[in-house]
């Protein structure tokens, strides 16, 4: 065997491996190493966290997970009924204790309140560790029928109301000397996904802003992460914005959807925390597996677009079709 077979040999077991490994994983490869080999989640003990859009959905569940592994919480969203739910299911299903899981009513969309709502963070446990950036709406819509308020009210609530935030934190982890900043976007900032459009401008426009940070702060010991989640359980559907100023879609997800757990994506997302890893993708096949092509193979991307064309894009989101073009 010369020596160019054996490196051809190579590449096709990796490839082989690769593409076994990834068809059996909910995740992508280097959050699946992390998830075997990595830092695992006690590193989260004594660790402040702040999370806002805490109140339902990855939020919540994400507030269980860091609180059964002792981080001290602090928990944001507009509803405060809702946050004491959250922080009783922190005491009742991890063992926290109160004084550990904090509430903080806040609107991310109104900035006036920020300053106040983030001193008030800091004196909670007289530090901020990670910012978990989670607040945030979904859309479903057909593009030329989209209201520019509509545009302007997700951008505000998506994008503006985190950076504004950010930049706070980024203060006092530049006076601190470190600190961890985690924003969850989407797949659909990695996939322009159809039928959404605000939204999904709004998590290319936060990639846009944080990767932009990243490559500001490279040698600090600031560490930015990118939570990129597919479709999960919760109430998104209901609560997405559609192409009017003020309406919701009001549509449910139904148990028999393909999607991923809450559960399952807020665990995923504590490692790739924990991990400090800049970017992760969590979905399950195939949308996981047609981000992959998406982003390695763009010249295949029309192709394949045009082949399955945008309603059955579409299902393959929301596994049925919600919107009639």
């Amino acid at each position: 065997m010369d020596f160019l077979t054996l490196i051809g040999f190579f590449v096709v077991l990796y490839l082989f491996v690769y593409l076994i490994v990834l068809s059996i994983s909910d995740c992508d490869l280097g959050l699946l190493w992390a998830e075997r080999f990595g830092e695992k989640l006690d590193t989260f003990k004594g660790k402040v966290v702040w999370i806002t859009g805490a109140s339902s959905g990855i939020g919540e569940h994400l507030a269980i997970v860091l609180a059964k592994h002792g981080a001290k919480l602090i928990l944001s969203a507009r509803s405060e009924e809702n946050l004491l739910r959250v922080q009783q299911r922190c005491i009742a299903e991890a063992q926290a204790y109160q004084g550990d899981i904090a509430i903080l009513p806040l609107d991310v969309t109104d900035f006036s309140k920020h300053e106040q709502c983030f001193q008030k963070a800091i004196h909670q446990f007289g530090k901020l560790d990670i910012l978990v950036n989670n607040a945030g709406r979904s859309q479903r819509a057909v593009w030329e029928d989209i209201d520019v308020e509509v545009d302007k009210q997700l951008f505000t609530l998506n994008v503006f109301g985190a950076v504004a935030l950010a930049r706070k934190a980024i203060r006092h982890f530049n006076d601190q000397g470190s600190g961890h900043l985690v924003v969850t976007s989407s797949l659909a900032g990695v996939i322009p996904a159809p039928f959404s459009a605000s939204y999904t401008g709004s998590k290319f426009a936060l990639h846009g802003y944080f990767n932009c940070l990243r490559n500001e702060k490279l040698g600090s010991n600031l560490a930015i992460t990118l939570l990129c989640p597919g479709p999960v359980f919760s109430n998104f559907l209901n609560e997405a914005f559609t192409n009017t100023p003020g309406e919701k879609f009001g549509q449910k997800v139904s148990a028999t959807d393909r999607r991923m757990s809450a559960e399952r994506c807020a665990t995923l997302s504590a490692i790739a925390i924990a991990n400090k890893l800049d970017e992760v993708w969590m979905a399950l096949f195939p949308v996981l597996h047609f981000t992959y092509i998406v982003v390695n193979w763009p010249y295949l991307t029309s192709k394949i677009m045009k082949l399955i064309g945008p309603q059955l894009f579409q299902k393959m989101r929301d596994s049925k079709q919600t919107v009639q073009n």
